[in-house]
């Protein structure tokens, strides 16, 4: 495994949400679904049946979910949103304008952001990577997926504030 993959950074909140939902899922979760799928299979036929494929789909997509939560919860970096000090960093808030348009977005992982109205970018997205490390003021771009380059101007950089 390589020693540079980026690392996700998570507030103690998010990290403290997404430890109950992982185990909610590994117990109470994987318990309801076999029951499910049990009951299921005791209806008969398998192949024209249903409730067994819709358990067994739901139970493969739990499944995944686990193993990214686990994954995620053992890389993060757990600590307080780092206070804006003008330098775009995971956590933090971004105005910008992107291909002529502002936009207001958080640099981050999607799950710090939960029941806020922000976008979030990645820190390894196209647009992330191009502006990690710049300043207010600072002007750069990037090339989009279907190889246009996206001209992009930080225009403030403040404190995830959770909202």
């Amino acid at each position: 495994m390589s020693t540079d993959a980026p690392v996700t950074f998570l507030t103690q909140d998010a990290y403290d949400r997404l430890a109950a939902e992982l185990e909610h899922l590994s117990t109470t979760g994987r318990e309801e679904i076999a029951k499910r799928i049990e009951a299921a299979r005791e209806e008969g036929d398998l192949k024209e049946n249903g409730g067994y494929h819709a358990a067994k789909d739901e139970q493969g997509k739990q499944e995944a979910r686990i193993r990214t939560l686990q994954h995620l919860l053992k890389t993060a970096t757990v600590s307080e949103a780092p206070e804006s000090n003008g330098v775009v960093e995971p956590g933090t808030v971004i105005t910008a304008i992107v291909a002529g348009g502002e936009e207001v977005f958080l640099l981050g992982n999607r799950e710090i952001a939960v029941g806020s109205e922000l976008d979030v970018y990645s820190e390894a997205s196209p647009l992330g990577v191009a502006i990690l490390g710049r300043k207010e003021g600072e002007k750069t771009s990037y090339t989009a997926p279907n190889g246009r380059e996206i001209a992009v101007e930080i225009v403030k950089v403040e404190t995830y504030n959770g909202q």
